[in-house]
């Protein structure tokens, strides 16, 4: 089922969401790979305040690249999320609810999305310029030192994702296989 969402993505809003759902968000998230997780971590070990507030956000696993003269960003296709499973449940347990990635998410990340209400969203792999095109805004935020890897605050219009995973554990890297055999 096609389903438009504006941000801040509310519980009540990811409530409605299913696994396999075709979703096209707008409104802000924001961007944060291995090392903005890394240091978000080391952050909050040393009682600092996050970059942003968790809740009822968006974090898009993305590392533009530089953006050409009359872009806002370069291509904006998504990472590996398996890579950020290891703070994943630190920041839904600070009301973060969503996320965008490519690829499978551990146990872990999935108990810990059913405990705090949040999705886990695909964005299609290799498709990072046409991505790119939805995002009308970018700002860095946090962690400039970082280059592409740095936290920026996006502002999108109806961004393609697919709900992969729900709040609920459907997983759809799991049942579509099933559906496909049949």
């Amino acid at each position: 089922m096609e389903k438009k969402i504006d941000t801040p993505l509310t519980k009540e809003k990811v409530q409605n969401l299913r696994a396999g759902d075709y979703i096209y968000i707008t409104g802000t998230i924001y961007t944060a790979r291995d090392a903005a997780h890394k240091r978000m971590m080391e952050e909050l070990s040393e009682g600092k305040e996050l970059p942003f507030d968790m809740r009822n956000q968006i974090i898009y696993y993305l590392g533009p690249t530089p953006n050409r003269e009359g872009q806002v960003i370069g291509s904006a296709g998504p990472t590996t999320s398996s890579r950020m499973d290891k703070y994943s449940p630190t920041l839904l347990d600070l009301g973060l609810t969503g996320m965008i990635g490519k690829g499978k998410r551990s146990k872990e990340v999935i108990e810990s999305m059913k405990k705090n209400t949040a999705v886990y969203f695909a964005a299609v792999g290799g498709a990072g310029a046409l991505l790119s095109q939805c995002i009308k805004k970018s700002e860095v935020i946090a962690y400039d030192d970082l280059g592409t890897e740095a936290i920026r605050k996006l502002y999108v219009e109806n961004l393609p994702v697919i709900t992969v995973i729900d709040c609920e554990g459907n997983n759809l890297y799991e049942t579509a296989p099933e559906k496909y055999k049949q």
